[in-house]
């Protein structure tokens, strides 16, 4: 797995950390103007196996960053955001073929989550399958946020998830 990058600090920088051939480009960029609003990150992934414990990385890099200039507004705001990633960067890996991309970004009282990959198939509400065939995490996701869009565009789609900070 992939190591964290360090948070960023308001006024400066960029925290970067080498992608490898296998998950791609990693990068948290805090554009240096304290506004929490300029912290954003965006992540590229082949869309295999390995995709999905980088991107939740990226994620937990993400967060820890944010709590300097954003605190969250409740304990359980960074775990939402963490299980949000990991279910839409787990069904852009099991039902999309190639690369895949997280995007993260704030704005006042929410975090933007938003993964595009290269199906035009939107997600959909299915039966869980208790025996181990998925079903849950499209629910959880819907359950978590407080806006949920879809997207289909040439090549693929967007999920845009809002979840509250």
């Amino acid at each position: 797995m992939c190591g964290m990058p360090a948070p960023s600090l308001p006024g400066g920088g960029v925290v970067r950390t080498g992608g490898d051939d296998r998950t791609g480009v990693r990068a948290v960029d805090h554009r240096g103007t304290g506004d929490p609003g300029d912290l954003r990150a965006r992540n590229e992934y082949r869309g295999d196996a390995g995709t999905i414990g980088a991107a939740r990385d990226a994620a937990a890099a993400y967060a820890t960053a944010l709590q300097v200039t954003s605190p969250a507004a409740t304990p359980d705001a960074r775990d939402n955001l963490l299980l949000v990633v990991s279910e839409l960067v787990t069904n852009a890996v099991r039902h999309a073929p190639g690369r895949c991309a997280l995007e993260l970004s704030h704005q006042p009282g929410a975090v933007v989550v938003e993964v595009s990959d290269t199906s035009s198939r939107p997600p959909r509400f299915r039966p869980a399958d208790f025996t181990g065939g998925g079903g849950f995490g499209w629910p959880l996701v819907h359950r978590l946020a407080a806006e949920v869009n879809v997207v289909v565009r040439a090549g693929g789609k967007d999920v845009r998830v809002l979840l509250p900070w």
